[in-house]
């Protein structure tokens, strides 16, 4: 099974210098591929400590410089904060400098200080987020990008350096509303669950978007990629304290940052599923939120690890697993030993488990413009 390595960069607190954070996290990056990861994640995130990545693809480009086979995705790309030719650009680009092993994860966004900071309303997100995507994705197909939609028009300009190859197969959305499924259904995206909702949820979203694809396309839909935060030890007792303060960690700061106990979002146009989740946060607690998004994720002995995530693909039909290793302010030698771990232990076992095949292998060399050109005109 495809097994990748995601990178976060939090710096919770400022606690270190942001140098430093880049530091510690580009090793694990740069020892990726000789220990087996089949491809680097990273998410896009700007102007707090919640994590310190705002261009992912000049990232992946580095890795691209540092390794041969390794395959580079977003975790996501938040179309609406970008004009969509420099991300269609960006990904031609990082196609030819790593010879065809880029994957495009794309989503809307969610924190309202990044929306504030590119003074993008959220209101108006959705309809950004749909029409961009049909633009880039067919950009990235026939190499030429133009666009004449309701609230995006484009007229007609040439990607340049053109497509090396179609993102059939290798492009994934970050998260499926009722009003996406056809969307994504019908130009063909797959989905990427990055583990915020409870796992009977998502199987439900999941078994409508499938059927959607199939209605749409006459075939099945690729399968999902999943991404956890991991924490691994030696023993129980190590690994309760990863989850318990690590885990814990984390998962407040994504309370914090995407302030899901803002009864505000009931006045945002396509937020409504969040207005929902403040109240319950404001009759719970943000603790007890936060130990459910925690305990969303792995903890446990390397066997344990294993154990839940082979659950998890199972449970979904998954087809990738994607392992964070560094956050929740873990020191440098908290970090290295799950780091270690996850990569001596955890990752050979998932590699050997077989799923029906892998994501995006193939697409990158596969001619693009004749049949990209019948597809989209």
């Amino acid at each position: 099974m495809h097994t990748g390595l995601t990178l976060v960069f939090q710096n919770l607190g400022r606690r270190r210098a942001d140098g430093d954070v880049y530091a510690h996290e580009l090793r694990y990056a740069a020892r990726a591929e000789e220990l087996g990861f089949d491809s680097v994640w990273t998410p896009e995130h700007h102007f707090t400590d919640y994590q310190l990545t705002p261009n992912v693809p000049q990232f992946l480009s580095w890795v691209a410089g540092q390794t041969s086979r390794l395959r580079l995705g977003t975790m996501v790309s938040v179309l609406p904060w970008h004009d969509p030719i420099r991300v269609a650009e960006s990904f031609t680009m990082l196609d030819h400098l790593s010879g065809g092993r880029s994957l495009l994860g794309i989503g809307r966004g969610l924190g309202r200080a990044e929306f504030d900071g590119f003074q993008v309303e959220m209101g108006k997100s959705r309809k950004l987020f749909t029409e961009y995507t049909e633009a880039i994705t067919s950009a990235l197909e026939t190499g030429v990008l133009e666009y004449g939609g309701e609230v995006y028009t484009q007229p007609r300009v040439d990607i340049r350096p053109e497509p090396r190859g179609s993102f059939r197969g290798r492009t994934f959305a970050s998260a499926v509303s009722p009003e996406s499924i056809d969307l994504m259904a019908r130009l063909g995206i797959g989905l990427m669950v990055i583990a915020q909702k409870p796992w009977e949820t998502v199987r439900a979203e999941l078994a409508a978007y499938r059927k959607r694809f199939y209605e749409i396309n006459g075939r099945e839909a690729p399968k999902p990629v999943i991404c956890v935060f991991a924490g691994v030890a030696a023993t129980e007792r190590e690994a309760q304290e990863l989850r318990d303060v690590y885990l814990q960690r984390y998962a407040l700061s994504t309370v914090e940052h995407y302030e899901f106990d803002n009864v505000g979002f009931a006045e945002i146009e396509g937020y409504e599923y969040y207005a929902g989740l403040s109240r319950n946060i404001a009759r719970h607690g943000i603790d007890k939120f936060s130990g459910f998004l925690a305990d969303l994720q792995v903890w446990g002995t390397p066997e344990q690890v294993v154990e839940k995530l082979l659950g998890y693909v199972e449970f979904l039909d998954a087809g990738a697993v994607l392992l964070v290793p560094a956050y929740g302010g873990m020191p440098v030698e908290v970090a290295d030993a799950n780091f270690d771990l996850i990569a001596r232990e955890v990752l050979p076992a998932l590699k050997a488990h077989d799923v029906g095949g892998d994501i995006g292998v193939g697409y990158a060399d596969e001619p693009v413009r004749d049949e990209a050109q019948a597809a989209f005109g």
